[in-house]
């Protein structure tokens, strides 16, 4: 793994701005507007080292969803700040029943550096962006500036495989893709406008929606959209614990399909999802593979030994880009956070000429499918980071 400077393109902003990343620029506290899309850099993997990185990321998504088994198996629900026992139990409902709900994608965190093993960050079942850069905009850089060379991205292919596999368990009519219209960049929008078109390229019936124009009818207990349409599959680019605490979320919990001819209305990602997007998964997974050399030891009651041995972070069970995050060095102050959280080792992301640098490695189904780099100034990679395509040489 290496990163190399490289001059960019001549009107790469309009390029991207073409191929979905509509998102180019960052603007920062102080005002200016700096590249979110950096092209004036880019990393380098060899063959191998990208295989061995898909190996992790399969046998890492594997012990997730065994962690997952596990906090059903024993109710652990309270760990993950799950105290509604209906949701609870709906969220059980839907693990037992997974293969005959669908489920697309979900995006690993990893800290790498080339040298020792990749580490577990988090993971990011539920709903993931920077799609678009990582499967689109950072192939076609590719295959401008390095005709002929590999890159690990097969998300294309493998999303419309998905669709084609899952479209047997959605029910009739199209599938539905919503966003937020709080979405202010376009980011969210863009995602789901891409994860549309892999659904179209796959032969299903497919609509645009926003969540805040979903509507609920309440003389036949369903959710419709705009025309009044039955919305009987869709996939929501919100997470699980805003869509089951809103307005609504009584209404998703009493029309939830999840399998076995249950609900009226199919989610795509499914609840169980829940299970995997929460950073409590962390201290499940170091609690099932303890020593695990992929897996950064992790706790829910305090940090534990960390405190004094190497330092520890503090991470918001359900937090996002890096918010409510804090970084604690040996023998320094405790953490006090204001909500639930994970407290796990802490390991500082690889320094790259000044560029802290995370890996996100994309699971489509239960295969490794592709990945995209972000960089940050700071130790914590937050909305200002910014994304950096790749090469395998």
């Amino acid at each position: 793994m290496k990163r190399h400077t490289i001059t960019p393109r001549p009107g790469w902003q309009q390029t991207v701005e073409e191929q979905g990343v509509i998102y180019p620029l960052t603007r920062h506290p102080d005002g200016s507007l700096r590249p979110y899309w950096d092209e004036s850099a880019y990393y380098s993997f060899t063959l191998p080292e990208v295989e061995a990185l898909e190996e992790v990321v399969e046998e890492l998504h594997t012990m997730c969803l065994a962690a997952a088994a596990y906090i059903v198996e024993h109710k652990r629900f309270a760990d993950l700040g799950i105290t509604d026992p209906r949701l609870a139990s709906l969220i059980a409902e839907s693990w037992r029943r997974r293969a005959e709900l669908p489920t697309v994608y979900g995006r690993f965190d990893l800290r790498y550096d080339g040298t020792g093993p990749a580490k577990m960050l988090e993971y990011n079942a539920d709903t993931p962006t920077s799609l678009v850069e990582a499967a689109s905009a950072q192939w076609f850089w590719m295959e401008e500036r390095f005709p002929g060379a590999d890159q690990w991205n097969s998300l294309h292919e493998r999303l419309v495989d998905a669709w084609r596999h899952q479209a047997p368990l959605l029910p009739p009519g199209p599938v539905h893709f919503v966003h937020s219209d709080g979405d202010e960049l376009g980011e969210d929008l863009m995602t789901v406008a891409y994860l549309r078109e892999t659904a179209a390229q796959a032969g299903l019936a497919t609509d645009a929606l926003s969540v805040e124009r979903l509507g609920w009818d309440h003389l036949s207990g369903r959710f419709v959209d705009e025309r009044l349409r039955f919305v009987r599959s869709c996939f929501k680019l919100y997470p699980w614990e805003w869509l089951t605490t809103d307005r609504f979320g009584p209404h998703v919990l009493d029309t939830l399909d999840n399998g076995g001819g249950t609900g009226t209305t199919c989610w795509i990602e499914p609840a169980w999802k829940m299970l995997l997007s929460n950073k409590a998964l962390l201290a499940v997974l170091w609690e099932l593979y303890p020593g695990h050399p992929n897996l950064l030891a992790a706790y829910l009651d305090g940090p534990r030994e960390l405190a004094d041995r190497g330092g520890y972070v503090a991470k918001p069970l359900l937090g996002r880009e890096g918010a409510g995050v804090t970084l604690h060095e040996p023998g320094g102050p405790p953490a006090t956070p204001d909500e639930p959280s994970c407290y796990q080792e802490l390991a500082p992301l690889p320094d790259f000429d000044g560029n802290r640098v995370v890996l996100g490695a994309w699971v489509v189904e239960n295969e490794a499918a592709g990945l995209g780099i972000r960089e940050s100034s700071g130790p914590v990679t937050d909305e200002y980071a910014r994304f950096l395509p790749h090469v395998i040489l």
